[in-house]
Order: C-alpha cells, then sequence, then structure tokens
C-alpha cells in the first residue's frame, strides 16, 4: 500500500495538470480566436516533436534528419485508423493516437537496428534517405490519398489533448533522462567506446532512443491529423526535419526545457514577422543566426529548468 501511495503522491500534480488543461482547453476552445489557438496548438506538438527528437540528438548524440517521416506515419497510421472506424467522436483519438505512435515506433526500430553502426554524417543521411522514401511511398498510395492529400479527417484533437500529450512527453522523457539509467544516454553522448568499455549496453540505449523518440514524433503526427483535418506530403518533406534539428539546437542540445522554449520560439516568430511580407523568412534567418551568434550553446545551453525549485539545473 506504502508503494501505491508514493506512486500516487508523486503522479498527483502530474493528474492535476492534465485535469487543469482539459478545462483550460475547453475555454480557449470557445474564447480564443481561431487563428491564435492553432498557433497556440501547434505550439504544443512543436514541443513533442523537439523534445523527441532531442532525446535521439542531443541526449543519446545520435545525429537523425528522419523526424518527419516518423511524423508522417503517426499521422497517416492514425488518420487511417479513425476513417477506418467509422467514428466521430473524441472516444476514438486516444485508440488513434496510439496505433499511429506504435506504427512509427516500428519505424523506429526498423531504421535503429540497421544504422547502429553509423555515426555522424552517415546517420543523417541514412535517416534522411528514410524519412524521403516514407514521403515518396505515401505520395504514390492512392490509399492514403496520394498526390491528392488525404481528407475528411475528423478534428479531434485540440487545445486540451496536444497539451496533455506534451505534457506527459516532457514528463516521461525527463524521469528516463534524469534517472540512473538514463545516464547512459548522456554516457553514450559523450564518448560510445568509453560507455561500452564500462559495460553499458550501446545498442540497446541507441535503439531505446530511437524507439521513444519516434513514438512521441508518432503521436505528435496523429495530433496534426486530428487538429487539422488534412494531410497532405508536402509538410513531411525534408525542411520539416530541419525544422525540428533547429528547434533542438536552438533551445540547447540535451536541454527538454530549452527546445520546449525553442519550439513556441520558431512557432510564433514567422507570425510575428508576417509584417514583413515576402521578406519575413529573410528576417526569420536573420533573426537565427544572431541568436546562434549570441547564444552559440543554445538558449539554455547545458542546462534545464527544475520545475520544483525553478532554478536552473545543469545537464549530465
Amino acid at each position: 500500500m506504502s508503494g501505491l501511495a508514493h506512486v500516487a503522491r508523486r503522479n498527483a500534480p502530474l493528474a492535476l495538470a492534465l485535469v487543469g488543461l482539459g478545462v483550460l482547453g475547453l475555454a480557449l476552445g470557445r474564447w480564443l480566436n481561431g487563428y491564435y489557438l492553432q498557433i497556440v496548438v501547434l505550439i504544443g506538438i512543436n514541443i513533442i516533436l523537439a523534445a523527441s527528437l532531442n532525446l535521439i540528438n542531443g541526449i543519446t548524440g545520435q545525429f537523425s534528419l528522419g523526424h518527419a517521416g516518423f511524423l508522417a506515419i503517426g499521422a497517416y497510421v492514425s488518420a487511417a485508423t479513425t476513417l477506418g472506424t467509422g467514428l466521430t467522436s473524441a472516444a476514438v483519438l486516444p485508440l488513434s493516437l496510439l496505433t499511429g505512435a506504435l506504427a512509427a515506433a516500428l519505424a523506429g526500430l526498423a531504421v535503429g537496428i540497421p544504422t547502429l553502426r553509423l555515426r555522424g554524417d552517415y546517420l543523417a543521411i541514412t535517416t534522411l534517405g528514410f524519412g524521403e522514401i516514407i514521403r515518396v511511398v505515401i505520395l504514390n498510395t492512392d490509399a492514403v490519398g496520394g498526390a491528392r492529400g488525404l481528407g475528411g479527417i475528423p478534428t479531434l484533437a485540440g487545445f486540451g489533448s496536444v497539451y496533455a500529450c506534451a505534457a506527459l512527453c516532457l514528463v516521461m522523457l525527463w524521469r528516463l533522462v534524469y534517472s540512473q539509467r538514463g545516464a547512459a544516454f548522456f554516457a553514450i553522448r559523450e564518448d560510445e567506446v568509453a560507455a561500452a568499455a564500462m559495460g553499458i549496453d550501446t545498442t540497446r540505449y541507441k535503439i531505446l532512443a530511437f524507439v521513444i523518440g519516434a513514438f512521441w514524433a508518432g503521436l505528435a503526427g496523429g495530433l496534426l491529423a486530428h487538429f487539422i483535418g488534412y494531410l497532405h506530403t508536402n509538410s513531411f518533406t525534408f525542411l520539416r526535419s530541419v525544422e525540428i534539428v533547429v528547434m533542438v539546437v536552438l533551445g540547447g542540445l540535451g536541454s527538454l526545457t530549452g527546445c520546449a522554449l525553442a519550439a513556441a520560439i520558431l512557432t510564433i516568430l514567422p507570425e510575428l514577422l508576417r509584417f514583413g511580407a515576402e521578406y519575413r523568412m529573410v528576417i526569420y534567418a536573420l533573426l537565427l543566426i544572431a541568436i546562434m551568434l549570441i547564444r552559440p550553446s543554445g538558449l539554455m545551453g547545458g542546462r534545464e529548468i527544475s520545475w520544483p525549485s525553478w532554478s536552473s539545473t545543469p545537464v549530465r
């Protein structure tokens, strides 16, 4: 009983936060302008994407450029699940999200196993190729819309569901990374050979990073599909993977709170620069360069924001 009580006490703040997000989502859906609500929801989806890629790139030190592929798999599988059931109620959303996330996790396993011997640029090229293969396969598959795109997806996701998933993602990754076992991820990033010599099963942890990262990317894809209501392969190009990588680098490699902060900034920034018309992306690029010159190690560098004390905690 004491063990159950400990688990309940530990997870009570998270449960209360999830309930609060649900209530807040209902209020925002009624009172907030649709344009601003979309930006806020997209921030939540990008936080999940950046945090999940940070586990692979920033924490484990594996340079992946295929996150858009995992996002696409989760989005299309999740949407196909919902359309296949024929249900339009929110009750089908958890099943659809889980199906898409598991499909993406299997893809992460399929990518992780054959690329174990690759590092650096070679791994980046391989994962980039994987992402493009997924996009082209979807583009030529009429069952999921092909070049027309997949429409008619029920819009079941909103602020509450997106930020509940974002909170679960950050808490799960935080507890994993800053646990005793989580130190192995940082050890692999610093020196994989030395980590293996110390008895760490580097193969297992690298595959685990890919699978967990792909799982959350797939979940983000399912949320995107059920929020936008339409999918097209143009949303899952190489540039989409680069955008997520930029969020991770800008936030600080290995910093979960940093990548969440960067995801929010990089989602809002293009909207704030709309006054620049055709020059807004030039201004956007210049601002990114300026930020990286001022903070070359990222916004948070090698630190985290510790929620209990709101003090900076160094990353391992």
